[in-house]
């Protein structure tokens, strides 16, 4: 029998920037409860909340400091339990982000770490004695500058992939392990339907830790080989899910596999091996980067199509794909392969139309279902995103760009464009708080809201709508065959998914001129972002049709 997912949608809610139920700024666990309504009618079936633990918020929750608790920015305990109460009750699920390749340096497994060469809990992390030229290796931090930090009363460096506030855990060492399970199993013990794993490939390292490729004009080595993908993953996922997952059904398990190829994906996300359910990989949302994401490359759609085609064909017979454009580490899908400005409402909804109906899950990021845009930034100082403001600093003091071409670098790929509140209504804050938002409100959102878009039978939310009641009643679109079509051609988007003697044909023109259709567009029209039909595919025309088979 199939798993529950191929039919399900999930939404991710950025808590933080979601719903604001108390005038503080921020939003908050009661803030979402307050919107379950507008999820249920939306038809999503899985709610997807970013960390929510304690945490001293140095990347936004992903650097967690108690792992059996809430935040009190986000409420309690209590909070949780009625949440997740309503949302079992409306017949939804949902699911966690669970962050242990690393921890906060305040979680009391690293301040135990750190008090001494002698602590038990020494070993829990990646120590290292400093070599001829400082740290360990040279290896960079993905957030930018080194990826070791020394600690002065200790005299050794600790690993940190990420900022210097969340140490890399020591997986190697057994009793990681456990206590990352026994707090998995407390979660799903309360009730929770299972876990997106963030990084989750990065667990495994290489023991040896070598020195990476440092290529010209890097500051510094590329260690990704030895930490990525590395030597025990699959044993450790494996481990993890025999002591987790296997003894309960129907629980989700996402993970985040940036570098992951399509070959190693099948493998990852093969039931019968018992490791993951999916996963996400990056390759389609880095086709647009030069070797790091602040580096813009130009691109081509038959790029794009082959990308996409190639996962949808690799895991076609084995494993399962995720399907999305936005999350919160992914600028606005509108702004970034769409036209946020004559064309916003057709390109949003065709992009929205092309990724629903490959196979696999879709997520949803907040705010993606009513066209939310990236945001206008003008100041280093309207930005909060750790990463985002590190290659800043990095920029300008260490390679001495001119500060506004640092500024240009990061506005359309910073993290920030995600994390602006949701935008409800068009009256103060978007409706979002009652008091001052902690990171500012599009000014957009005096047109681009939720409110405005229920009734509209011709929104992006209306778009949303039907996407998702299509997979939930359609076989087709659930577990049809995948084929690309013309994949060459530069500007036209087109695809069958076939089932049976049914077959769904899209055709999407990714571009703001109209174009001839060189497939054969008959049937019974489906879907559609245009209001009447004409010869040609217009500016980011989708049609989807349903074609009849021998």
């Amino acid at each position: 029998m199939a798993p529950w997912w191929i039919d399900a949608v999930v939404y991710q809610i950025y808590p933080r920037s979601f719903a604001d139920s108390d005038g503080d700024g921020t939003g908050d666990l009661r803030g979402i409860l307050s919107k379950l309504d507008y999820l249920q009618d939306l038809g999503v079936d899985v709610l997807w909340l970013s960390p929510i633990y304690p945490s001293p918020q140095a990347d936004n929750g992903y650097d967690i400091s108690d792992y059996r608790g809430i935040d009190p920015m986000f409420g309690t305990l209590e909070d949780f339990d009625a949440l997740l109460t309503d949302v079992h009750r409306r017949g939804m699920r949902l699911i966690m982000d669970l962050v242990v390749n690393h921890t906060s340096d305040e979680h009391p497994w690293f301040v135990d770490s750190r008090s001494s060469r002698d602590s038990p809990k020494r070993d829990w992390y990646w120590w290292r004695p400093a070599s001829a030229d400082g740290p360990p290796n040279n290896w960079g931090s993905i957030f930018s500058g080194s990826a070791w930090t020394l600690d002065e009363p200790t005299g050794e460096y600790f690993l940190h992939l990420f900022a210097r506030k969340q140490p890399d855990l020591n997986w190697e060492n057994p009793q990681v392990r456990e206590a990352v399970y026994a707090l998995m199993n407390w979660w799903l013990d309360r009730g929770v339907d299972g876990f997106r794993m963030d990084v989750i490939n990065l667990v495994s390292k290489d023991p040896h830790l070598p020195d990476g490729q440092k290529l010209p004009g890097d500051l510094y080595g590329d260690g990704s080989p030895y930490f990525r993908n590395g030597p025990r993953l699959h044993e450790f996922l494996h481990e993890m899910w025999e002591n987790t997952f296997a003894a309960r059904d129907e629980k989700l398990a996402v993970g985040e596999c940036h570098g992951t190829t399509v070959e190693m994906a099948r493998l990852l996300t093969d039931q019968d091996r018992g490791e993951l359910d999916m996963l996400f990989h990056f390759e389609h949302v880095e086709i647009d980067q030069a070797r790091i994401k602040w580096l813009p490359r130009e691109y081509t759609l038959p790029e794009l199509k082959e990308i996409f085609a190639r996962w949808q064909q690799g895991l076609a017979d084995v494993g399962w794909n995720t399907l999305y454009w936005d999350n919160h580490d992914q600028p606005r899908v509108v702004s970034r392969f769409g036209d946020d400005g004559a064309y916003w409402y057709e390109s949003a909804t065709l992009l929205a139309t092309v990724l629903h109906l490959h196979r696999g899950t879709p997520f949803i990021f907040q705010g993606e279902e009513i066209g939310m845009t990236n945001f206008p930034f003008t100041s280093i100082d309207q930005f909060h995103d750790v990463e985002s403001l590190n290659y800043y600093t990095q920029s300008v003091e260490v390679r001495g760009r001119d500060p506004q071409v640092a500024l240009s670098m990061i506005t359309p790929m910073s993290r920030d464009n995600a994390r602006t509140p949701m935008q409800w209504d068009d009256g103060p804050n978007a409706g979002f708080t009652k008091g001052t938002p902690w990171l500012a409100v599009n000014p957009n959102s005096d047109s681009i809201n939720a409110a405005a878009q229920v009734d509209d039978p011709r929104s992006v939310l209306a778009h949303y709508k039907r996407l998702i009641a299509l997979r939930h009643e359609d076989p087709v679109v659930q577990l049809g065959r995948f084929d690309l079509l013309l994949p060459d051609h530069p500007r036209l988007w087109a695809f069958t998914r076939s089932c049976e003697h049914s077959r769904l044909l899209v055709v999407a023109n990714v571009g703001g001129e109209a174009i001839d259709c060189d497939v054969d567009m008959t049937g019974e029209l489906v879907l559609t972002n245009y209001p009447d039909q004409a010869a040609q595919l217009r500016a980011w025309e989708v049609r989807v049709y349903r074609q009849e088979l021998p």
